[in-house]
């Protein structure tokens, strides 16, 4: 009796915990139990349903896997496994009960790399359309495991349909400014294949170093993996660390890459940078350039004059003879042979180029890229491979069967589909990975711009305008991890990762179904995974956001955090916040010159960094403005109103407030709704030529009582400062309702800079009128 009133006492909780929750049943073979896994997956599938059935997953469950392919994908699920119970499950080519059955498909009407996940109360079946899909539905059931640890797991009930909408899936990394062991690399292959994205794009060769065993010429070792020195803090400081760096990756260690990686269903794309970025191969072998050298492995970051003598017919032997080797390594149907930032300087003066340009009939040294570009595709084809290039290739005419990565905005991706060219797009603002993720002042120095993880989020990979045929060139979108600022390996993993995550949802998951809100629900889930992982990651996503919005008088500022449980607290004159003080409740209206310091707290202490904005009161403050073009798509904060939302975009310009120009004027008119006093105008300029971000020619204000007369009241043509340069005129006696903005770009880059003969960047921000 004493026993039956014990064993219905103890059932007892086990039934309130079911009828509360509907999650873990209470037997005696659920002891050890972790809790219940979630849905909640990235990148969001096509379709999910939960139904009320879950597995239990114990040492007695069975892997069932037949073809080789699903048996690599049944052990790398064992894998993770094992960091979670402790043993791993037996692979049998048989199992009904207790089993999770993979299957792979050779249906080619289906989407390929598609996959159907079913988890029953008796057992998980994942059938692939073809070989990547069943790896993509073992990478799902992953997820669906639970992030403690236990003897047992419960799998919750799930009916999923998946496949991806863009078949390239791009993540790509610089090893050429700074080194990471084939280890990294590794991991980083990993974690890409982690979240379903399936193409590495490896940067082997740069100005800095030469990362690729070549054995028919060994000076690219001895000489080209190595610098004197290296480049501490941001370029503009120009400061040296006197340490010899180097390293390079033998042929065997890329073998053992290129092969984990196709066991993960990545594929490997080499870059070997071309006819630019070749000064470390200058200098193992000077012949190749157009001087003959001296030459020195590039201590610097940026842009160099020497690059691939495009007149001598031993730079062609010789990148030949380098690809044969490459191409032995990579069986990628792609090899990327960059053709960006290659300045024509010394093509120019050139005694060999200027007479290639005239045997071939060229009419400019654009038109030599191409004919270098178009020879070295001639030749990856006569391979049976094809060439990916940066947008530049399109310069002087594309090679025919050419790819266009586009990354100077949006604009060679559009020109090269509409020339029926297939396409990746990887546009700066959106896919530039060592742009600053936070405005935080603890942030780790970076090459600048701004790219929260919700920019990236937000990206849409088709550009609008393009025809539905045009569209179908849009093959997906990479984004891109250039080290010039990420010295080791932890800082590569904490730039890269959240933002990875929400590119590998905008290539993989239906357009219509993102929501950046969801998103970040299922991330924090999502980041004990990456524990598991032990990567780096940034916490940034969880800080205070601030948005800026117009209003009758002026404007007001939204503040939102995602952290659960986190409160916000601020204030406006000029103290720390604490949660003692002003709670945050509604949006903040600006209607003087003042700066916002806000911190979210959790359980009272300070989480991330704190959220400072100075904003200055000027009659132009929210008001409309008229721009003649937009800006380029690197650095374009999304709308005119950011010339006028009284913030002030700072010289590190990582806070998405700089309207940039390359190579083309600005041109803004402010209206004021009505015609009156104009006291003074002003407007921020940007001078850090390091980067190529050069002051205008000169800066003209003009006034109209109608928009379309327009009087010069204020010309300024010296800009002498470096970093920010505040442009503030005071006016007697002018009225006027429209006020315009001239800035004329400086055109290009003068000789003997950084990036000879490449278009300058216009910075321009924050038009002030009082």
């Amino acid at each position: 009796m004493n026993r039956t009133m014990n064993r219905k006492r103890a059932l007892l909780p086990c039934v309130i915990a079911l009828a509360l929750a509907g999650l873990t049943a209470c037997t005696n073979n659920q002891q050890g139990a972790a809790p219940k896994g979630k849905v909640s997956i990235i990148p969001m599938p096509v379709s999910v349903q939960e139904t009320p059935d879950s597995f239990l997953l114990d040492k007695q469950t069975v892997l069932v896997a037949t073809t080789p392919e699903d048996k690599q994908s049944a052990g790398l699920f064992n894998a993770w496994l094992k960091e979670l119970t402790g043993y791993e499950l037996t692979v049998a080519e048989q199992g009904d009960k207790n089993a999770i059955v993979l299957h792979t498909g050779t249906d080619s009407s289906k989407h390929a790399e598609g996959y159907t996940l079913k988890v029953g109360k008796d057992r998980i079946d994942i059938n692939g359309n073809d070989g990547s899909g069943t790896f993509y539905g073992i990478q799902t059931l992953i997820q669906l495991l639970p992030v403690e640890k236990g003897s047992t797991l419960w799998i919750p009930g799930a009916d999923i349909n998946d496949y991806p909408r863009f078949p390239y899936r791009g993540l790509h990394l610089d090893v050429g400014r700074h080194f990471f062991s084939a280890d990294f690399v590794k991991k980083y292959i990993d974690l890409l294949a982690m979240h379903k994205m399936n193409t590495f794009h490896w940067h082997l060769t740069e100005d800095q170093g030469w990362r690729i065993e070549i054995k028919k010429y060994p000076r690219l070792q001895e000489v080209a993996s190595k610098r004197k020195e290296s480049m501490v803090g941001h370029y503009n400081d120009q400061k040296f660390d006197g340490k010899p760096y180097g390293g390079y990756y033998t042929q065997e260690e890329i073998k053992d890459v290129v092969a984990y990686a196709t066991a993960r269903h990545v594929t490997v794309i080499p870059e070997i940078e071309m006819p630019g970025h070749s000064l470390a191969a200058l200098t193992a072998y000077p012949y190749l350039g157009c001087t003959g050298g001296p030459y020195e492995v590039g201590t610097k970051w940026g842009v160099f004059d020497d690059i691939y003598c495009a007149g001598n017919d031993s730079t062609f032997l010789f990148l030949q003879d380098v690809l044969d080797e490459v191409m032995a390594l990579f069986p990628s149907k792609y090899i990327h042979i960059g053709g960006d930032e290659a300045p024509k300087t010394r093509w120019e003066k050139c005694p060999k180029c200027q007479k290639r340009m005239k045997d071939e009939g060229l009419k400019d040294v654009h038109a030599l890229q191409s004919y270098f570009i178009q020879r070295m595709e001639k030749y990856l084809n006569s391979k049976g491979r094809r060439i990916i290039g940066w947008d530049e290739i399109l310069e002087g005419g594309l090679a025919p069967d050419a790819t266009v990565m586009s990354w100077r905005g949006e604009e060679g991706g559009i020109a090269a589909a509409k020339q029926k060219h297939d396409v990746i797009m990887t546009p700066g603002n959106y896919c530039y990975f060592d742009h600053y993720q936070s405005k935080g002042k603890n942030e780790p120095v970076a090459i600048g711009g701004y790219t929260p993880v919700s920019e990236v989020y937000s990206y849409e990979p088709i550009p609008a305008g393009l025809s539905k045929e045009e569209a179908s060139y849009i093959k997906g979108a990479q984004a891109n991890v250039w080290s010039e600022y990420m010295p080791n390996a932890e800082h590569v993993e904490y730039m890269v990762y959240p933002r990875a995550t929400a590119m590998a949802e905008v290539l993989w998951s239906p357009a219509e179904k993102r929501n950046y809100d969801d998103f970040v629900e299922r991330l924090k889930q999502h980041l004990h995974r990456l524990d598991m992982k032990k990567v780096n990651y940034a916490k940034h996503v969880f800080e205070i956001r601030g948005e800026v919005d117009s209003t009758a008088s002026g404007v007001s500022v939204k503040l939102d955090s995602k952290l659960d449980g986190g409160k916000i607290f601020y204030t406006t004159d000029g103290s720390a916040p604490s949660p003692k003080g002003t709670a945050y409740t509604n949006p903040i209206v600006i209607d003087k010159a003042e700066t916002i310091r806000a911190l979210v707290f959790l359980d009272d202490k300070p989480y991330g960094n704190e959220y400072t904005q100075p904003f200055v009161f000027h009659k132009a403050l929210a008001k409309k403005v008229t721009l003649a073009q937009p800006p380029n798509g690197n650095y374009n904060p999304g709308s005119p109103f950011a010339l006028v939302n009284g913030i002030e975009g700072v010289k590190e310009y990582n806070d998405n407030q700089w309207f940039g120009y390359s190579g083309n004027n600005m041109e803004a008119t402010v209206d004021l709704d009505s015609v009156q006093d104009i006291h003074s105008v002003g407007v921020n300029i940007l001078n850090a030529k390091g980067p190529g971000i050069y002051p205008p020619k000169q800066v003209t204000f003009l006034v109209s009582d109608d928009g379309q007369h327009f009087k010069e009241v204020y010309k300024q043509t010296t800009f002498a400062k470096e970093g920010i340069n505040q442009v503030r005129a005071p006016l007697q006696q002018v009225k006027g309702r429209y006020v315009k903005l001239v800035a004329q770009n400086t055109g290009t880059i003068p000789a003997g800079a950084e990036g000879a003969g490449s278009k300058a960047w216009l910075f321009v921000d924050e038009i002030i009128i009082n």
